[in-house]
């Protein structure tokens, strides 16, 4: 009895270091931008806006004759992906293009800021904004998940099922030490008490 009682207090403390090990930066980061976000008043953020210009030609401009002339489409013809990356170095592939019989406007969400572009269909010009809005800014996104994409929103899954799996093999620790540390269970309950009072009685 000994001995298996011994190899679950071993399975807990392996448990316990190995998703601690992996959700290590992933908690600093959240609880960082938990006080920035709670912050986010108080801390000052300076949008600065670039603006970039050019002219479709060649295929590139061709392409977008072959669309409709009003709607949205899935994105932007290839040829004209291809020319834009080229030109000003900007990827719209798999943006939403939404098309008018005068131009096209790309929208190009961004965390820490935003961005969009607009060709003109008639004489090919493009021109394209990106504003950011600093580091705090780009960090607070990351921590709501806005606008970062599939690898990012499949991050914060992965950390999620590793901060839970190390809270309830900490509390399995909790348990196993209980019976040596008399404060331990006060101290538990008292974690979930004191937020529990604060939400029923101070958020309105």
């Amino acid at each position: 009895m000994k001995k298996k009682s011994n190899f679950w207090k071993k399975q807990a403390r392996i448990w316990h270091w190995i998703s601690g090990a992996v959700c290590l930066v992933g908690m600093l980061l959240f609880s960082f931008t938990g006080i920035t976000l709670n912050h986010a008043a108080d801390i000052p953020a300076t949008p600065e806006t670039v603006t970039y210009t050019m002219t479709l030609d060649g295929a590139g401009f061709s392409a977008l004759a072959e669309q409709p002339e009003d709607g949205m489409t899935d994105q932007l013809p290839p040829e004209t992906i291809r020319a834009l990356r080229s030109g000003i170095g900007v990827n719209t592939s798999g943006r939403e293009a939404e098309w008018t019989d005068i131009d096209v406007y790309v929208g190009l969400p961004r965390p820490g800021g935003d961005a969009w572009l607009a060709i003109d269909r008639e004489t090919g010009a493009v021109e394209y904004e990106r504003t950011t809005r600093g580091t705090i800014s780009w960090l607070n996104d990351l921590h709501k998940g806005r606008n970062t994409g599939t690898v990012w929103f499949w991050f914060i899954d992965i950390f999620s099922v590793a901060a839970i799996l190390f809270c309830l093999t900490g509390l399995w620790l909790l348990q196993i030490h209980a019976g040596k540390r008399a404060i331990t269970w006060p101290l538990t309950i008292a974690g979930l008490v004191v937020p529990a009072v604060l939400a029923i009685f101070f958020i309105h």
